[in-house]
């Protein structure tokens, strides 16, 4: 038994006649609708959502409820709107970019109505949780593809900056699922920069500050669409890729402070979590169980680093196909297999997934830059948003509590260390061959797209997993 907390809502246990006729004046006083407008909106949203969207969506969530609309139906109609912002981008005309905009921040405004919906008819779903989670991404990422065809139609190639914003993103999300995965259900987890986090918010205007400056997807969200409607794609990805690598820094140094500072205790779910997270395919298992017996060289995440820091050297330091560059890979392959061999229950071992999510999609994105082909690129763009889409997946799965995706589809992926030695032997053997180099990362990223995707449909129709979300990124 406990006492909920009922805000401007009124529940009363009378023992009197006279107790009653209060007690039912004062719920008499109390305009349900107002409280369902109200509670329809969440309770921290970023600046943007809360001043400029939420004030209005509201009643468009409430007229869609007295209309029969469901909030699927409603989200699906958000990605609808995004995918022809996309294709009024692509046509790189300034009329285009104008109309992307502006339908950009209307498929905005019904991402917020389908879940202001939900809460307002009580109308919940795990499909409609799994839907909201990954058309978000599907629809940024969509009109990322549209920008850069349309720079294509001007003679501009940005699709370097479009995989370089999407991977960026992509790394600074899953830092965010990391350290909370990590320390959500952590003993003893006080920290002191949490009291002087706590103290800042207590300012007031501090909490919309901080809030505005890691870039939520409602400010990224309309900085994209103004920058689209006035300047070119190659300025909203600048801005876009500056403004969120500053977010992610801020967000990241405090945390590792966070980290660093505390004395929790991590428990054997949240290494689990981290492990699965990590997406570590068979390459890394054999490496684990041949270090089983004699133990970590050093913590995970320094392992993980050093991988991570290898690789991205050598690729880079080296001309595109050049041999040499596989036998970094597979030491990057060696050093991610022992970065898991234990659990991961250090301090800052919540930075493992990051890591090799930053080591997968920036090789790709280096060795396609480095192609003589000029459609690498696009190709390599196709194969991270299939990998991106498997692990929002595995995310959304362990957030729902049904735990990774099966060990059959991370064999079957390869894994990340599987499939960045996979890209790098492909960028030896194709050296001269350009378009052949494109043609298998479009097949790769074919043959991903459609095993995560099967699984994925699969598994979120039928299983009628407690899917949670949070309809946003934390504020």
């Amino acid at each position: 038994m406990h006492r909920p907390q009922l805000g401007t809502l009124v529940a009363a246990v009378p023992t009197d006649a006279e107790a009653r006729h209060r007690a039912r004046a004062a719920v008499d006083a109390v305009d349900d609708e107002a409280v369902r407008l109200r509670s329809a909106v969440k309770a921290h949203d970023g600046f943007f959502t809360t001043f400029f969207i939420s004030p209005y969506s509201r009643y468009i969530a409430r007229w869609c409820a007295r209309r029969g609309l469901t909030p699927n139906q409603v989200t699906t109609a958000s990605l609808l709107t995004a995918l022809i912002a996309a294709g009024c981008a692509a046509t790189g005309e300034r009329g285009g970019y104008v109309a992307a905009g502006v339908l950009l921040l209307v498929s905005f405004v019904l991402d917020c109505t389908d879940g202001q919906l939900a809460r307002y008819a009580l109308k919940y779903s795990t499909m409609g949780a799994w839907l909201d989670a990954t058309f978000d991404r599907a629809k940024e990422y969509a009109f990322y593809a549209g920008l850069a065809l349309g720079a294509a139609r001007n003679g501009d190639d940005v699709w370097a900056l479009a995989l370089g914003a999407m991977v960026l993103m992509t790394c600074r999300h899953v830092v965010d699922f990391s350290f909370n995965e990590a320390n959500h259900d952590a003993t003893a987890n006080t920290s002191p920069t949490a009291a002087l986090s706590d103290r800042l918010d207590s300012l007031g205007w501090t909490v919309w500050a901080r809030r505005m400056i890691i870039l939520p997807i409602g400010e990224r969200w309309a900085m994209i669409a103004v920058l689209t409607a006035v300047t070119n794609p190659r300025i909203v990805f600048w801005a876009l890729i500056i403004g969120c690598a500053f977010g992610a820094c801020y967000t990241t140094a405090g945390r590792v402070l966070r980290s660093l500072t505390r004395k929790a205790k991590r428990t054997d779910r949240a290494a689990r979590a981290l492990a699965d997270l990590a997406d570590s395919g068979p390459l890394a298992g054999v490496v684990g169980r041949a270090l089983g017996r004699t133990g970590r060289l050093a913590p995970g995440v320094v392992l993980a680093a050093i991988a991570t820091g290898a690789l991205l050297a050598g690729v880079l330091a080296r001309p595109f196909g050049d041999r040499q560059t596989v036998v970094v890979a597979v030491l990057y392959v060696v050093l991610a297999g022992a970065a898991v061999a234990r659990p991961l229950k250090g301090a800052l071992d919540w930075l493992v997934p990051p890591l090799f999510r930053a080591a997968e999609y920036t090789t790709v994105l280096v060795l396609a830059a480095r192609s003589d082909s000029p459609h690498a690129l696009p190709a390599a763009f196709g194969l991270v948003a299939a990998v991106a889409y498997h692990h929002y997946d595995t995310v959304y799965r362990i957030r729902g509590g049904t735990g990774a995706p099966p060990a059959w589809l991370v064999r079957v992926t390869g894994g990340h260390e599987g499939r960045t030695l996979l890209v790098t032997v492909l960028a030896a053997l194709l050296a001269d061959r350009g378009d052949d180099f494109t043609l298998a990362l479009t097949a790769l990223a074919v043959a991903v797209a459609l095993v995560v995707l099967v699984e994925s449909i699969r598994f979120w129709v039928s299983s009628g997993a407690p899917a949670v979300h949070d309809e946003g990124e934390t504020a």
